[in-house]
C-alpha cells in the first residue's frame, strides 16, 4: 500500500513538472527580455553624453532603466497573478477612473507641464503619465463589453457607437493636453479590437474615414500640429529649425549603414539629436547597429505580438472570450505604438512623442507595457488551466469507474 502511495505521488509530481513550465509562456518571455535588454544598452548608449553633461555620470539613465525594469517586472507578475476576472468585474471602474484623470490632468496647478505638453500628475515621490494609464485601462474596459454587448454590436449600430463615443471622450482629452499620438494610439487600438469583434465591416469603414477626416481637420487647424506635418513633408527646407529634429534622425539612420557603427559609435547622439534616448532612441539603435539591427528588432516585435495574437485565439477558442480581446488589445498596443515611433524616426509619419514599447527611456511607459506584458501570460495561464483540468477530471472519472 506504501509503495503505490510513492508511486501515486511521483506520477503527481511528474505531470507537475510537464505542466508548469507550460503555464508560464516561454517565447512571450524571451522575446519581452530580449526587447528589454536592447532597450538598457540603448538607453544607457544613447544618453552617456546627456547624462554627463546633467549630473557627471554616464551611466545615470542606464541605472534609472534598469530599477525601473525591475519594477517593471515585478508589476509583471503581480498582474500574472491576478485572475482576469478580476479586471473583467472592474472594467468599467477602470474606464471612468481612466477619464477621471485625464480631466484632472487638465486643471490649472495640478497637471504638470513639461516643454508645453500638460501630460503628468506629480505625486511627489513620482509622477504619472496619465495617458499611459488610460490606454490600458480602456483596453480593459473594451474587452469586457465586447463580451457583454457582443450580439448588439454585431446587429445594432449602436453597439459600435457607445465604446467609440468613450473613447473620442478620452482622445479628445488627450488631445486638449495636447497628445496627438496617444490619442491616435488609442482610437487605432479600439477600431482594431471592435473589427475583431465582430463590427460590421461597412459601420468600421464609416467610423475609420469619419476619424481620419477629424484628425486632419484638427491637424490643419492648428498651427502647431500644421507646423510638424509641414516639418515632416520636407525637413530639409528648413534643417535648422523646425525640420532640425527630423534630419538629425534621418542622418542617424542613413550613416548606419547596412552593419552599423557599433554599439558606442553613434554621432548623432553627442547633443546632435534631441530626445535621442527617448522618442529617437530607434534613430540611435539603427545608426549603431545598422539595416541588421533594425530587421532584428522589427523580427522580435512581430514574435511577441505573433504570441500575443496566437494566445488571443486559443483563448477565444477555449470560450475565454474576455481574456482573448485583452491579448488582442495589449498585442495591437504594442504594434500601433512601435510602427508610429518607427514611422517617425525613418520620416514616414509626421512627429509624435511616443516611446518604443519596451525601448526607450520613460518609467511610466515601461511600467504600464510590462504589467500588460503580465496580463497577457495570466491569460495564457488560464488557458493551459483550461486545458488541463478537463484531462485531470477525465481521468480520474476513467479510475473511478474501474474501480466500480
Amino acid at each position: 500500500m506504501s509503495s503505490q502511495a510513492v508511486r501515486a505521488s511521483q506520477i503527481v509530481e511528474t505531470k507537475h513538472e510537464s505542466v508548469f513550465p507550460k503555464m508560464l509562456d516561454q517565447q512571450i518571455l524571451l522575446s519581452f527580455g530580449i526587447l528589454c535588454f536592447v532597450g538598457l544598452v540603448m538607453v544607457t548608449s544613447a544618453s552617456i553624453g546627456v547624462a554627463d553633461a546633467q549630473s557627471g555620470d554616464p551611466f545615470s539613465y542606464g541605472k534609472r532603466q534598469f530599477l525601473r525594469l525591475i519594477l517593471g517586472v515585478l508589476l509583471l507578475w503581480l498582474a500574472y497573478r491576478i485572475p482576469t476576472e478580476v479586471w473583467k468585474k472592474n472594467g468599467m471602474t477602470l474606464m471612468l477612473a481612466s477619464l477621471a484623470l485625464l480631466a484632472l490632468v487638465l486643471i490649472p496647478g495640478v497637471g504638470r507641464t513639461v516643454n508645453g505638453a500638460t501630460r503628468w500628475l506629480d505625486l511627489g515621490v513620482f509622477t504619472i503619465q496619465v495617458s499611459e494609464l488610460a490606454k490600458l485601462f480602456l483596453i480593459i474596459y473594451l474587452s469586457g463589453y465586447l463580451i457583454r454587448r457582443s450580439d448588439e454590436i454585431k446587429s445594432e449600430l449602436k453597439g459600435f457607437i457607445k465604446p467609440m463615443l468613450i473613447l473620442s471622450l478620452a482622445s479628445a482629452l488627450l488631445l486638449l493636453e495636447p497628445d496627438f499620438g496617444a490619442a491616435a494610439v488609442l482610437l487605432m487600438t479600439g477600431l482594431g479590437m471592435m473589427f475583431l469583434g465582430g463590427v460590421r465591416f461597412g459601420q468600421f469603414i464609416l467610423f475609420v474615414l469619419g476619424t481620419l477626416a477629424i484628425m486632419i481637420a484638427m491637424a490643419l487647424l492648428s498651427p502647431y500640429r500644421m507646423a510638424r506635418i509641414t516639418s515632416f513633408l520636407d525637413p530639409w527646407s528648413d534643417p535648422f529649425n523646425s525640420g532640425f529634429q527630423l534630419t538629425q534622425s534621418l542622418i542617424a539612420i542613413g550613416s548606419g549603414g547596412i552593419f552599423g557603427s557599433g554599439l558606442g559609435g553613434s554621432i548623432q547622439k553627442l547633443f546632435y539629436l534631441p530626445e535621442a534616448h527617448t522618442d529617437f532612441l530607434f534613430a540611435i539603435y539603427a545608426e549603431e547597429f545598422g539595416l541588421i539591427g533594425v530587421v532584428f528588432l522589427v523580427a522580435v516585435y512581430a514574435w511577441f505580438v505573433w504570441r500575443c495574437f496566437l494566445i488571443a485565439r486559443t483563448a477565444l477558442l477555449g470560450n475565454h472570450a474576455f481574456g482573448a480581446y485583452l491579448a488582442y488589445g495589449v498585442g495591437l498596443l504594442v504594434t500601433i505604438q512601435a510602427v508610429i515611433n518607427m514611422g517617425v524616426n525613418m520620416g514616414a509619419l509626421p512627429t509624435k512623442g511616443l516611446t518604443l514599447p519596451f525601448i526607450s527611456y520613460g518609467g511610466n511607459s515601461i511600467l504600464v507595457m510590462c504589467f500588460a506584458v503580465g496580463l497577457v501570460l495570466r491569460v495564457h495561464y488560464e488557458n493551459m488551466q483550461a486545458e488541463v483540468k478537463p484531462q485531470s477530471g477525465g481521468k480520474r472519472k476513467k479510475k473511478s469507474g474501474g474501480a466500480e
